[in-house]
């Protein structure tokens, strides 16, 4: 730049200098101070957290991120693709501006970054930054004619550097909790997968990770997009406009988002990085939370435990053989209660059964058995699938004046059948008049609890809806959870079972964590796959609940083993056909009313935390949840043959001293516990 400006006073004292060249340079030299300038001026950094920061190229619109100054997050950028496309890549930077803002995560600074795309389109870049807290939030909208979209990414295709020393994961989550589904810790070197709605890339020696999730789920079905690159690197798309055969159940590309007729916004990603990447995801639930508040009332009543007839009943289900479970409980199991000394008796599928017909037939089967739970101060529950047809016939709706036909969900012109049932419109005044219908007959008739399943039914992306507001399986999922809230108000505990994993937590209490399991160790470790990487669950929802606790006639270690999955997970709902003789009943009189167990359950209802986040799809062996000056650590041997569990103490910073709430006889060698074959045990750590 000197050497530009020594050159041009030179030829300015020669009295021969030419005009022309001279307007040459002076050209040059304003080209070289503007793209100096530019240089210089093109970099945002924005500071969050505890040495945390996002640097922001203003010319090119990618961005990397800084945790503790350390580079983890590189070259991200945004991409969208709608009606018309929209090229980010040519997207021409506007101007940015920063505010003071306050959500319901806290308080912090809001960086808006606007550029121009070439379809005509803006693009506002969001990252929402809080005081002290060590992540951000990041949103991508579109506005203009074009905006229309059904895939929209405000950071996308980023590289990830994971460099840790030893045992790295990166976390793959399903949709739904349908078709015995797992979560994935698969190794970072070899990680090639799409996860539904949130992940975490973390070292399991440490736990350092760093998770990232949509927090909102009312709209879009979002998804991580994961490739491993060389040397510990990911490639890393965090996007809305999920859409898959096999994990959302899917037929169809995601439906076209579009906003007050001219915006197409992106659900809010929570980006992070912490020393703990459980803490993380715990955060990351709870965030979740805050931001889609509950619509269904909160629930202050303590955790609910229970019976449940899918357990082992099934379709067998008769008023003589609940009334017989109802004695059994109130006669020989009376230690097995609630802290306010209630008990849910639940009838699931094919109740019907026990009144010939529906809901609209004869009752007096139904109100008898309402009359024998009350009489005996236990809650009668009920079992119903709102998105569901199970006929799949031409015939009357319920209550209404429609055709199920009227009602079915199209794909591509075509009815969709999955699990065996046919989905139906949620937005479908059919649909809603059934509701309707059949919430105040249960409620006339005094059930005071209601397990709702095969939801995710309603969540399919489809040819179109009634609703012609609707365009996405989510915004229909929404609209018909919200009624069906409405309906119910504030009459009945809300238990949800088939069901997406997030956007269901706004509309029940209770959710259970995994698909069908009932009593084989086998079983117990599939369900704690689902607590060993969705334990963060329990913090979107009241509770969360490993399915009916089955002891029937296996081994005494099984048995243990599927009561300590109960726990583990949070809340507890047994299933055997207690109105029949067997081991069974011997099982449940000493194992239900264990009152250690139950003060467990009943402290908050929540998760323990995993101590092992690198099994794969398979589940850890040890659990621990801290409640006061004790730590409860459990412990699964899902084996044929006895091994030697290591505590991990040294993570909990306790003595050695335990007491086993089985009163088991597990020998201490060391730090490891050998617990026998298909065997478990819970012990108390005390200070």
């Amino acid at each position: 730049m000197k050497t530009l400006y020594k050159i041009f006073l030179n030829r300015r004292n020669n009295r021969n200098i030419n005009r022309l060249s001279l307007v040459t340079l002076l050209l040059l030299i304003s080209l070289v101070t503007s793209s100096y300038g530019a240089k210089k001026d093109s970099l945002l950094t924005i500071a969050f957290g505890n040495h945390n920061k996002i640097v922001y190229n203003l010319h090119d619109g990618t961005y990397s991120v800084f945790f503790d100054n350390n580079a983890f997050i590189k070259s991200a950028g945004i991409e969208t693709k709608g009606v018309a496309g929209t090229n980010v890549n040519s997207a021409v930077y506007r101007s940015y501006s920063k505010t003071v803002f306050e959500d319901r995560l806290g308080k912090g600074n809001k960086y808006v970054i606007i550029r121009n795309a070439e379809q005509g389109n803006k693009l506002e870049q969001i990252f929402y930054v809080y005081k002290n807290k060590n992540y951000f939030v990041t949103q991508l909208i579109v506005e203009g004619s074009k905006a229309a979209s059904n895939y929209i990414s405000p950071l996308s295709n980023a590289q990830i550097t994971w460099n840790k020393t030893g045992d790295n994961r990166a976390l793959f989550v399903p949709f739904d909790n349908d078709m015995w589904v797992r979560y994935n810790a698969e190794k970072v070197d070899s990680a090639h997968f799409t996860s539904s709605e949130a992940t975490a890339i973390y070292n399991n020696e440490n736990y350092n990770g760093i998770v990232i999730g949509s927090l909102e789920h009312e709209v879009w079905k979002s998804g991580i997009n994961i490739n491993s690159g060389n040397n510990h690197s990911l490639k890393l798309t965090a996007f809305a406009g999920f859409s898959d055969a096999t994990v959302t159940h899917d037929k169809l590309p995601h439906g076209l988002v579009l906003d007050n007729d001219s915006i197409s916004a992106s659900p809010k990603f929570m980006v992070g990085y912490f020393g703990d990447w459980r803490k993380g995801m715990d955060i990351y639930g709870k965030n979740n939370r805050l931001t889609e508040p509950p619509v269904i009332f909160n629930w202050t009543s303590p955790t609910p435990i229970g019976w449940n007839s899918w357990g082992v009943m099934q379709d067998k289900i008769t008023l003589p053989k609940v009334r017989g479970v109802i004695d059994f409980f109130a006669d020989s199991c009376k230690g097995f209660r609630t802290s306010d000394n209630s008990l849910f008796i639940d009838l699931d599928a094919f109740w019907d059964g026990m009144n010939h017909g529906n809901i609209d037939g004869n009752t007096d089967s139904l109100k008898a058995f309402v009359a024998y739970c009350n009489a005996h101060g236990f809650k009668p529950g009920i079992y119903w699938t709102p998105f569901t047809d199970w006929g799949k016939s031409d015939r009357k709706v319920e209550g209404t004046n429609y055709r199920y036909p009227d009602c079915w969900t199209k794909v591509n012109g075509e009815v969709i059948d999955i699990d065996g049932g046919r989905a139906i419109d949620p937005t479908h005044p059919a649909t809603k008049e059934r509701m309707v219908y059949y919430i105040k007959a249960f409620k006339k008739l005094g059930f005071k609890m209601i397990k709702i399943d095969f939801l995710a039914h309603g969540t399919l992306e489809a040819d179109s809806y009634y609703d012609k507001n609707v365009h996405t399986g989510m915004q229909a999922f929404a609209e018909g959870m919200e009624y069906l809230d409405k309906q119910i108000g504030n009459s009945m505990l809300v238990y949800a079972a088939i069901s997406p994993n997030m956007a269901t937590a706004r509309y029940v209490h209770m959710r259970r964590i995994a698909c069908d399991a009932f009593r084989r160790i086998d079983e117990t470790a599939y369900t704690l796959n689902s607590t060993t990487y969705g334990f963060w669950l329990s913090r979107m929802y009241n509770f969360s609940d490993a399915d009916h606790v089955v002891f029937s006639d296996v081994t005494d270690g099984e048995n243990r083993a599927r009561l300590a999955a109960a726990v583990v997970t949070g809340s507890l709902i047994t299933g055997d056909d207690y109105s029949a003789g067997g081991k069974w009943r011997a099982a449940a009189q000493q194992l239900l009313q264990n009152k250690e167990l139950l003060s467990i359950v009943q402290y908050d209802g929540k998760s323990f935390l995993p101590l092992e986040g690198n099994t794969g799809k398979n589940a850890s062996r040890l659990f621990v949840k801290i409640i006061g000056k004790d730590a409860y650590v459990a412990m699964f041997n899902y084996d044929d043959k006895p091994v030697k569990i290591p505590l991990r103490l040294h993570c909990l910073n306790f003595g050695k001293k335990f007491h086993s709430l089985f009163n088991t006889k597990n020998s201490l060698v060391g730090h490891r516990i050998i617990i026998p074959a298909k065997d478990a045990d819970i012990i108390r750590i005390s200070k």
